[in-house]
């Protein structure tokens, strides 16, 4: 139940930037909503510990959502950025999905949050 990866890149060692594209089949529009499917928050707060774990933080686990805050419906079709941060010292990681607007103008801030991680 994960979204396609586009692209992955490493601006720094406790930083990645990857770009997704939102396939229409994925489980997580089925049923949220019938009329407009939307990409629910916990689907969004998942892959961001999903990637982190995979790509910044082995061998951690989540702890607990310090902060989360949705600001735009994410979409079947959408294109997503999603920016990570982790900072192991407080055991943090940040995130950031910004979504790409369909005529090519940049991006919009989506969602954002950060999650504590244990080991």
């Amino acid at each position: 139940m994960k979204p396609i990866e586009i692209h992955r890149e490493h601006p720094a060692q406790n930083e990645v930037v990857i770009q997704l594209y939102l396939d229409p089949d994925l489980a997580w529009f089925r049923g949220h909503f019938p009329i407009q499917p939307l990409l629910p928050g916990v689907a969004q707060i998942d892959w961001a510990i999903h990637y982190a774990q995979t790509l910044l933080a082995p061998d951690w686990s989540f702890a607990a959502i310090e902060m989360v805050k949705f600001q735009f419906p994410l979409l079947p079709k959408d294109k997503l950025r999603l920016k990570m941060k982790w900072e192991e010292e407080k055991h943090l990681l940040s995130f950031h999905y910004d979504v790409e607007i369909p005529n090519g103008d940049g991006y919009q801030t989506a969602s954002q949050g950060k999650v504590k991680l244990c080991r």
